[in-house]
């Protein structure tokens, strides 16, 4: 199984293009099939001037066209790993470049009477189409790894945080088709068990094991005290062919997706990537909370005004409470809410955060802290600039002083604009909740910033962010 593994990936391949071949050409003849039927071709003139031969004859080449695009999409490499939504967002790529190659044919050679709407039918269904074959396939195999088919075999060479965080992704995801079968280390003795996985030898026993074994993979995870072996492992892991990974033990320092620089054939790793500090992105981000927080005033202007003659009815005081919060490059502003609290001194307003039945909340203000009506204010906020819509929230300087402390890397929030909703909150991550755990989610919103990102925050929050269970 090992052997069977390593050598014949590559069948596997040729047995997903054909597959890939064949749902193309299924596509394309039910697309042909539906635009030919119907009021459809009633509507299309040019539907039926062709002869059938001629369309066909076109899969000819849009079948290893297609297929081409495909490879060009990194659709054929392996992804035990690797999220469902990235291969279809792959798909949706390959596709929309293949539409626009078909359409620019048939404009050269100056074939009016082929259907352009065929064409549309066929990028849609194709899509589906593709997308269901490989979620099934996909499916099929995370099945038959979990019942122990199909696994790749992997030696870790090291014994580290990172060994044992890898085991640990391993372990809570059977479905990825990989099992450690073993750790060389010079530290830890032989015999020694995490997980179920055994330390088997010294790293020197790394030569012997690589002849005597059939592994797919080695996965080096040197503790840093042994950083200086790590050129010569690699020399040895390469003269035997076998696939080599580096598990880095300093992920606490390097994020997930470092930023590398090519300076003059010199590699730099940058210590965090914040792809908004790029001016472009930044110009795109704060155009968008520009338009979506008009749209939203006015969409939300009557729970607005329906929370102002409330809060003004029932307690007495201001109608807009302001706090200070630390925002952008750590800049301190003020942030707007529906007061929600009975009126109180600046000692009594600095004590803390609110708790369950807190006695300073007002009845109408419970009601507008658990929608999170009380937050509507700050999409004026967003106009000024001082907030975005979508972003890690503020918070108060007391606490920023207290966190920068406490957490590691608490301060890299303020490298972006706080937000009014953001991914650590439709996570559940509000209110009394772990800040350990905000922040993390905090880092990866940052870290892997793109608007697409934004938007499906911004959809979540209608399903997961207004009614908030841990506001009080």
């Amino acid at each position: 199984m090992r052997k069977l593994i390593r050598d014949h990936q590559k069948y596997f391949n040729k047995l997903l293009v054909l597959l890939d071949a064949i749902v193309i050409a299924a596509a394309y003849w039910f697309s042909w099939f539906l635009w030919l039927s119907g009021y459809v071709k009633e509507n299309d003139p040019g539907i039926g001037i062709l002869s059938v031969e001629t369309y066909f004859a076109a899969l000819v080449a849009i079948v290893p066209g297609y297929l081409i695009l495909y490879n060009t999409f990194d659709l054929y490499s392996s992804k035990r790993t690797a999220k469902t939504v990235y291969e279809i967002f792959n798909i949706i790529k390959a596709n929309t470049v293949g539409l626009l190659a078909v359409m620019v044919v048939l404009y050269a050679i100056n074939i009016p009477d082929f259907s352009r709407g065929m064409v549309g039918v066929f990028y849609g269904i194709n899509i589906v189409a593709e997308s269901l074959m490989r979620k099934s396939v996909r499916y099929g195999l995370r099945r038959m790894r979990r019942k122990g088919y199909n696994v790749k075999h992997i030696l870790l060479v090291g014994y580290s945080r990172a060994g044992e965080e890898y085991i640990n992704k391993i372990k809570a995801n059977p479905e990825w088709g990989y099992e450690v079968c073993g750790i060389l280390d010079d530290h830890v003795p032989v015999g020694a068990v995490y997980k179920g996985v055994r330390v088997t030898g010294e790293i020197d026993a790394l030569h012997t094991v690589l002849t005597d074994n059939q592994l797919d993979e080695i996965g080096i995870t040197l503790s840093l005290s042994d950083y200086d072996r790590l050129e010569a492992i690699v020399k040895i892991c390469e003269k035997s062919g076998v696939h080599t990974k580096f598990i880095p033990d300093y992920n606490s320092v390097i994020p997930s997706r470092p930023y590398l620089e090519d300076l003059d054939g010199l590699a730099v790793v940058n210590i965090r990537r914040v792809p908004l500090n790029n001016m472009a992105n930044m110009l795109i981000k704060r155009l968008v909370d520009i338009a979506g927080a008009v749209v939203a005033i006015v969409l939300c202007s009557p729970f607005m005004l329906t929370a102002a003659i409330a809060v003004k009815m029932t307690s007495r005081g201001p109608l807009i409470f302001k706090q200070e919060r630390v925002g952008l490059h750590n800049k301190p502003f003020q942030m707007y809410k529906f007061r929600s609290m009975e009126v109180q001194s600046d000692a009594d307003e600095k004590k803390g955060w609110t708790v369950k039945n807190d006695p300073r909340v007002t009845k109408v203000g419970r009601i507008l802290r658990s929608t999170s009506i009380d937050e509507l204010p700050q999409l004026f906020n967003v106009l000024k600039g001082d907030m975005s819509m979508i972003g890690p929230r503020p918070e108060r300087p007391l606490f920023v002083e207290k966190f920068r402390e406490e957490i590691p890397r608490y301060m890299i929030k303020h490298q972006v604009r706080p937000g009014i909703t953001g991914w650590a909150q439709v996570n559940g991550y509000r209110g009394d909740t772990s800040i350990k755990k905000r922040i993390e989610y905090d880092l990866y919103y940052i870290e892997n910033w793109s608007m697409a990102f934004d938007i499906k925050i911004l959809f979540l929050t209608f399903f997961r962010g207004f009614i908030n269970k841990n506001a009080y």
